[in-house]
């Protein structure tokens, strides 16, 4: 069912999908399938259901400064009715943008005014996909300075394309510039998909660490792990 502010949950969890203008339309169709597939995946549903504090879920797609658009409203994940309906969702919306740059900390921005709207919940975590660096407008680190964000974790999905990983020789790797430039707060981490073929398996492994860390209570600080 829908979130209203007034619900009390354990976790409210904005999701960033990215479909700036280096994601073709096969790749952005394995990224939309890849996170339904990812969100009723028997260990993300258990863990979704794990406590009797649901999860608060919203998902938007992201490129340009004044790009983004919402693929699934914020949803309270208080069942598997709830959670099938939320992956239906996400695999049935159609691409908005296509021929715009990447720009995260604008992303960023839009997903603190979602959190704004949020239902009151414990923690709060944004969860940022792409295929590449910021190359419009400000970045992520002011973002989290301008947007009130020290307190909210923000994670990175990283799919690494070796095509473009040529492209960016001589220039530093997308895994380090999200460890150096995206992620932040209590507990971030990095997961990495190898190319768009394996964003399913990545965000499910992501999905329960996430989820997973705030259902045992245990709040880290900050790192640049990295699992693959």
């Amino acid at each position: 069912m829908a979130a209203t502010p007034a619900q009390a949950c354990r976790l409210a969890l904005v999701l960033a999908m990215d479909v700036s203008n280096s994601v073709d339309a096969d790749e952005d169709a394995l990224q939309r399938q890849g996170l339904a597939t990812a969100l009723i995946a028997p260990a993300v549903r258990d863990a979704f259901l794990a406590s009797d504090q649901p999860v608060a879920l919203t998902v938007y797609e992201w490129s340009g400064r004044h790009h983004q658009r919402m693929m699934l409203d914020w949803t309270m994940i208080d069942s598997e009715v709830a959670l099938q309906a939320a992956a239906q969702k996400v695999a049935t919306t159609p691409r908005f943008y296509y021929e715009f740059p990447t720009a995260i900390g604008y992303a960023l921005g839009h997903a603190a005014s979602l959190l704004d709207t949020a239902p009151v919940c414990d923690a709060q975590t944004i969860d940022v996909s792409g295929d590449g660096v910021n190359n419009d407008g400000f970045s992520a680190h002011e973002a989290v300075a301008v947007f009130g964000l020290d307190d909210v974790t923000i994670n990175g999905l990283v799919i690494d394309v070796p095509e473009d990983a040529i492209l960016r020789q001589g220039q530093l790797d997308l895994v380090s510039y999200y460890a150096q430039n995206v992620i932040s707060g209590p507990g971030a981490f990095i997961e990495v998909a190898a190319g768009f073929e394996d964003f399913a398996r990545a965000m499910e492994m992501k999905l329960i660490r996430e989820l997973g860390v705030i259902m045992v209570g245990q709040a880290a600080p900050a790192e640049a792990a990295v699992k693959q």
